[in-house]
């Protein structure tokens, strides 16, 4: 099997929609009802996801596990809308730009304007850079 690097040679094309079906109504659904397994199944065992503003890396599912454990437990509520996508099947890519309301427990709601770039390996995500318009709200948890 050929190496995997992001958007390098070799990437399996998959329809358009499916990029956009993964991150919305799989990934960012998941998220926003704090739905874990439905958020882990999108990513490969030996994903990575960074926080690139804090440049805040999570390494492998697990990581990441943790670290949405300790994001679901910090707020009592989650959105993200308004999305603007541009997906790249030859590269097995998309990016998405959207708004992201969110309220910390006890707190006032936060207004975000994020960006997140998805490489995927197959159909599973193995790359996440986010790029976030304010704090970093993707702290490292409890593996």
């Amino acid at each position: 099997m050929a190496s995997w690097s992001p958007g390098g040679a070799g990437q399996a094309a998959l329809p358009y929609p499916f990029y956009i079906d993964i991150v919305t109504k799989r990934y960012f659904d998941g998220v926003d009802n704090k739905n874990m397994d439905q958020v882990l199944n999108c990513f490969a065992p030996d994903a990575t996801l960074t926080e690139v503003t804090s440049n805040t890396v999570h390494q492998g599912r697990e990581a990441i596990r943790a670290m949405f454990v300790k994001l679901f437990a910090d707020f009592e509520q989650i959105w993200h809308g308004n999305f603007v996508h541009v997906a790249d099947p030859a590269s097995n890519a998309v990016c998405s730009q959207f708004t992201v309301l969110i309220t910390p427990n006890g707190g006032e709601q936060l207004r975000y304007e994020n960006c997140n770039r998805f490489y995927l390996d197959d159909r599973l995500f193995r790359e996440v850079y986010v790029y976030m318009s304010g704090d970093n709200l993707l702290k490292e948890g409890d593996a």
